[in-house]
């Protein structure tokens, strides 16, 4: 698997963005400052860690792909499926805009997003100069979130879909993401004939009506529905790797988040 070494840093790289010249990256959550049950690379905000010791982790993580933190553009992240356009830097003081997928044609511009099991989805447009991050976790993917950032590049920089490189980043696999019958229910409403593609039966007794759910299956059909072609999958389970990644699933919620980035 494509990975690259930062010092005590590692993080995660799609090799058709590497081969573009994109600086990007999925950080695992080796190389930080915070303790259990965050160690030690966490950047998210909200569970709980010292604020202090999140700015370092985020300092650590922009300094390894070499950005600044000063370039830092991100979102408060909500489950839904509004799509900002970064025109600058957010400015310390400025309040987040709530949205799950940001754009930016800006190089002083670094997109930055946290996860801890939901998917994160890398894109880039070689033919505008264009680059997107998206959040997805089964709300946001039957929202079909990424779609909506693809429609955004098309409307806001005239985008092509079939131009998009897209990169389906490390997050939950489905042996271990078993759904029920609520999820199932809108899983089959947005994907239609498709719904067996992404619904798996479940191992051993399970309850009636759950299933497992293949979120990296759903976003590619997410994304080719958009009529994005070229689309890379990382194919690494967070709750299966918990001591590179967070998860909040296979750690019962008790965790941090890791740092997706990309900038032109």
């Amino acid at each position: 698997m494509p990975f690259h070494q930062a010092g005590e840093i590692r993080y995660f790289y799609f090799e058709s963005l590497e081969e573009a010249g994109i600086s990007h990256g999925a950080l695992t959550r080796r190389g930080g400052v915070s303790p259990q049950p965050w160690s030690t690379l966490n950047v998210g905000g909200t569970v709980g860690d010292e604020a202090g010791r999140v700015s370092e982790n985020r300092q650590r993580s922009f300094q390894a792909l070499g950005r600044s933190l000063s370039s830092l553009f991100d979102v408060w992240q909500v489950h839904g499926k509004e799509v900002v356009c970064a025109t600058a830097p957010r400015r310390i003081e400025q309040a987040h805009q709530k949205a799950d997928a940001i754009l930016t044609d800006r190089p002083e511009v670094t997109l930055f997003m946290r996860f801890a099991d939901c998917v994160p989805i890398f894109l880039f447009d070689p033919s505008k100069k264009v680059v997107g991050l998206a959040h997805a976790g089964w709300l946001g993917t039957v929202q079909y979130t990424a779609a909506a950032a693809v429609h955004a590049m098309q409307a806001c920089y005239g985008c092509r879909p079939q131009d998009i490189l897209a990169g389906i980043g490390p997050s939950i696999g489905a042996h271990h993401y078993e759904v029920g019958p609520e999820v199932v229910s809108q899983v089959q409403v947005a994907f239609g004939a498709d719904s067996g593609a992404v619904l798996r039966p479940t191992n051993g007794a399970a309850q009636e009506g759950q299933a497992l759910l293949d979120l990296w299956a759903a976003n590619r059909i997410v994304l080719e529905r958009a009529g994005v072609l070229q689309i890379e999958i990382a194919g690494i389970c967070t709750a299966c790797c918990i001591d590179d990644w967070y998860s909040h699933r296979g750690e019962r919620g008790q965790t941090g988040r890791f740092g997706a980035l990309i900038a032109l």
